[in-house]
């Protein structure tokens, strides 16, 4: 059975406003009011999700704020803190502003922003004894500890967990296989909504449904960390009456049915006020129609196209049900579904091939934007999983980790430029056609 998280970070506290590092302290910072605001916008957000089970920081910032969220829904759970969702502690940084660190600590801070599982630092131990630890690697641990002990009595049900920036990327990016080194390559937003789908226990296969959600606080997507970031703007194309039915389309040329137009007419006036310098889609119709429904209101915008975009070939299964696939080809289409980096397609592509020229595709696109610019990707599914895996550092074998639904926005900043390391700010965001959870076409893929 499928175990569904939902993932909170606490709202704005008074540190979060001071760009002080919080770190484990506790009476320090506080929720504002604003924060508290934004606790009782996820709570409405939430409504109609059934909780079992709520797990908090023990961290007034994040306990307050999992009391809030809690309070607007019906029958829900008292949560429960636990020790091992405290934020990462960084006991030398506590208290210091961000400026203050990086004036303090230049190393160890390009360690902490580019190279987080390297960064070293002191602490007591129980006997009083200063020891060495590293911060992201006892953060990780927690993490698994906390999967390891809750998933395993959780299983077919919907828990919330209300965590911390650094926490909650580790609960995460853990749940999925990656360790310290991944540190930066999620964002959490203060009162985000991340889900995530467990289909077993820890260390079975995990979907990221949904990553930094914060559309609900009336930020339709994440504000630029940095005003010089190259960002990108991923978008699948709107549903096709194959993905209705569930037929496989791969490169066969199928354009949006009528509810697949009003995805992308969602999609374009969800983003219409996101400012947007380029356009690039696959060249096949159902991402073209989807990038020029989002256009329409940014008219001064070219969009080009590039095939190296282009869906995966399913080869012979292309135009066919499941049902019709595992009569004509036993066991493959099991295979693609628990091994996809080892099938070949029929007269078709593996996943290797698509892989290659996807990370190609995506490349062009990145070293061609400008700094501080904003460049809109509208492709397919199988394309955009394999450029999330590539973006996360996770190998090709992990390709049914990202979920991504029809006219879904997922949001990419290169903070440091095109060649370093990008940060996914936001993954798989549907609340523009229909809620938190992502309630589009699930398709054939």
């Amino acid at each position: 059975m499928t175990t569904r998280v939902i993932i909170v970070r606490h709202g704005e506290s008074t540190y979060n406003v001071q760009r002080r590092v919080q770190g484990h302290l506790d009476d320090q910072s506080v929720l504002t009011d604003k924060g508290i605001a934004m606790a009782t916008q996820v709570g409405a957000a939430l409504k109609g999700i059934q909780f079992d089970a709520a797990y908090s920081s023990p961290l007034k910032r994040a306990f307050q704020t999992a009391e809030q969220i809690l309070a607007q829904l019906e029958n829900a759970p008292t949560p429960t803190a636990n020790d091992h969702i405290k934020e990462i502690n960084l006991p030398q940084w506590e208290g210091l502003t961000f400026d203050e660190v990086e004036q303090q600590y230049p190393e160890a801070y390009q360690n902490w922003r580019r190279n987080p599982a390297l960064l070293k630092m002191q602490r007591t131990d129980a006997s009083g004894n200063t020891v060495d630890f590293s911060p992201t690697h006892d953060l990780f641990d927690r993490a698994k500890a906390f999967w390891e002990a809750v998933i395993p009595e959780s299983d077919g049900k919907t828990i919330l967990i209300v965590g911390h920036s650094g926490i909650n990327r580790a609960l995460i990016t853990s749940a999925i296989g990656l360790g310290p080194e991944s540190y930066q390559r999620i964002d959490q937003s203060n009162c985000c909504i991340s889900v995530l789908n467990f289909q077993g226990g820890f260390g079975d296969n995990v979907q990221l449904e949904s990553i930094n959600v914060t559309s609900h606080l009336g930020e339709a997507i994440p504000s630029k960390r940095n005003d010089q970031a190259v960002r990108l703007l991923l978008v699948r194309h709107g549903e096709t009456q194959w993905n209705r039915e569930g037929r496989f389309q791969g490169q066969i040329d199928i354009p949006l049915n009528e509810n697949g137009k009003v995805q992308g007419a969602q999609a374009g006036e969800f983003l219409k006020d996101v400012t947007i310098d380029a356009a690039v889609s696959s060249s096949m119709s159902r991402p073209k129609e989807t990038a020029e429904l989002i256009l329409q209101h940014h008219p001064q915008v070219v969009l080009e196209t590039t095939d190296q975009l282009w869906e995966i070939s399913h080869g012979l299964w292309e135009g066919k049900l499941e049902s019709e696939i595992n009569a004509d080809y036993p066991g493959l289409l099991k295979e693609w579904q628990t091994k996809p980096e080892v099938v070949q397609m029929p007269e078709g592509e593996n996943l290797d091939d698509v892989w290659q020229r996807a990370v190609k595709g995506w490349d062009a696109i990145a070293q061609a934007a400008k700094p501080g610019t904003t460049t809109l990707v509208v492709a397919h599914d199988a394309i955009n999983k394999a450029i999330l895996c590539y973006l996360a550092g996770l190998p090709a074998s992990s390709f049914w980790n990202f979920k991504q639904g029809n006219g879904a926005v997922s949001v990419i900043d290169y903070n440091y430029g095109a060649d370093a390391a990008p940060m996914i700010r936001a993954a798989n965001i549907t609340t523009h056609l229909g809620g938190v959870l992502d309630k589009t076409a699930a398709g054939a893929l």
